[in-house]
């Protein structure tokens, strides 16, 4: 499932875990924003860890998840692409 995952999180050392939690599952494509493409259980497992990570009275992290056709319908202004590569090989 295409997901985007942005997040505004107050504190460095936590805003640092958490765009090191997300670079594991997807493609940084603005300073605070990775597009993923996340099965159901990485989606929860991503959630169950940033929700570890962030305090929850002063930062957030936000889940949009499209479907295949609103993906298509994202339009870009400027640098960059839609990521259509996949995060993880397996070798």
């Amino acid at each position: 499932m295409f997901t985007i995952i942005s997040y505004d999180v107050v504190e460095d050392k936590r805003r640092t875990l958490v765009m090191k939690l997300l670079k594991g599952y997807g493609t940084r494509v603005q300073y605070s924003v990775f597009e993923c493409e996340l099965t159901a259980t990485q989606l929860a497992t991503v959630l169950a860890q940033a929700r570890s990570l962030v305090d929850v009275n002063t930062d957030s992290v936000r889940c949009y998840l499209l479907d295949a056709a609103a993906v298509t319908r994202i339009q870009i202004i400027g640098i960059g692409r839609v990521t259509t590569e996949p995060t993880h090989y397996m070798v």
